[in-house]
C-alpha cells in the first residue's frame, strides 16, 4: 500500500486538535488531496474547515487508512461508529497516548491491521518524533504507511516491541515538558545572576534552541559536542561540575524523572 492508495481509497482522521491539525497540514502540503481526506470532529476549527476536506460527513465503507488522534478518554465514544472498518482492509493507526493495541483488537476484531504510534508536541510545527509498533495483520506494509504518514510532522522510530512505549511516553512523549522546565529554571537563575526577566528568558529559549539544533545536525555526539565546549578549569566545566554530580546533579534526577512518567504509562495503560 502506498500514499497513491491513499489517495485513491481516503483517509480518515478522527479528532482534529493541534496534533491532527499539523498532521492533516502536513499531508496536504506533501500533496495528498484535501477531497482524499474525511475529519471526524465535534469542534472543527476554521482553518480545518476551509481546507477543503470532507467535515464531519458519511465516511468511505473501506478507506485506506483511519488515523485516530481522539484524547484517550473519548475513545469509547468515537470508536464504535468504526468498527464496520475493522475488516482486515483498513490500517488503524493511533496517537492517544495509554491505549494498547490489544485494546483496539478488542474493539475492532484482531484481524484489523493496527499501529500504535506516540508522537510529541513539537510534530506542531514539523520538528516531533514519533515511535510506532504494529500487531501481525498490520505487519510490514502496514507499519511503513504509518510511517510515512508521520513523517509529515517530523521523524519516526520504530519499536521491537509495544512494551517499549512506556519508556517512549517518559522520554520524547513528556520530555517536551522537561526542555519547558529547564527553560524556565534557566532563565529565573539568569534572573538571579542581575538580568531582567525578559532578557534571562530571552537568553534561556535561544540557547535551548539553539543547542537543540546543533545536536540534531552535528556529526558529534552530544557528549563530544559537549566536551567541545569545555575548556578545563572555565566557566562551563565550574557549572557542569555541578550540574553532573552524580549523587545531587541531574543523571540521578533524569532517570527518577523518566522512571516517574514511564511508570505512569503503565499504570494509565493498565487501567
Amino acid at each position: 500500500m502506498d500514499m497513491n492508495v491513499v489517495a485513491e481509497k481516503g483517509l480518515v482522521l478522527l479528532g482534529c486538535g493541534k496534533m491532527g491539525s499539523a498532521m492533516l497540514q502536513g499531508w496536504l502540503a506533501d500533496g495528498l488531496p484535501a477531497t482524499s481526506v474525511w475529519v471526524q470532529d465535534p469542534f472543527p476549527s476554521d482553518w480545518v474547515q476551509g481546507a477543503g476536506v470532507h467535515v464531519n460527513a458519511e465516511l468511505p465503507k473501506a478507506p485506506a487508512i483511519v488515523l485516530v488522534a481522539v484524547k484517550p478518554q473519548m475513545m469509547a465514544d468515537a470508536l464504535p461508529s468504526l468498527q464496520a472498518m475493522g475488516n482486515g482492509e483498513t490500517v488503524f493507526v493511533s496517537v492517544a497516548a495509554g491505549i494498547s493495541i490489544a485494546t483496539y483488537e478488542e474493539m475492532l476484531g484482531e484481524r484489523t491491521p493496527i499501529v500504535r504510534a506516540m508522537p510529541n508536541t513539537p510534530a506542531a510545527v514539523g520538528k516531533g518524533i514519533t515511535a510506532v509498533i504494529g500487531n501481525d495483520p498490520a505487519g510490514e506494509v502496514g507499519v511503513a504507511l504509518a510511517g510515512a504518514l508521520l513523517m509529515a510532522v517530523g521523524q519516526v522510530v520504530r519499536l521491537d516491541r509495544e512494551a517499549q512505549m512506556d519508556a517512549v511516553t517518559g522520554v520524547s512523549g513528556s520530555g517536551p515538558a522537561y526542555v519547558f522546565h529547564l527553560i524556565e529554571t534557566l532563565a529565573a537563575a539568569g534572573e538571579t545572576q542581575g538580568l531582567s526577566p525578559e532578557m534571562a528568558m530571552a537568553l534561556a529559549k535561544a540557547t535551548v534552541a539553539g543547542a537543540g539544533a546543533l545536536a540534531e545536525a552535528a556529526d558529534e555526539s552530544p557528549e563530544q559536542l559537549r566536551v567541545n565546549v569545555t575548556s578545563p578549569n572555565g566557566t562551563t566545566q565550574a557549572g557542569l561540575e555541578v550540574l553532573m554530580d552524580p549523587a545531587k546533579g541531574l543523571p540521578p534526577l533524569m532517570i527518577k524523572t523518566v522512571g516517574a512518567a514511564s511508570d505512569r504509562s503503565r499504570e494509565l495503560a493498565n487501567g
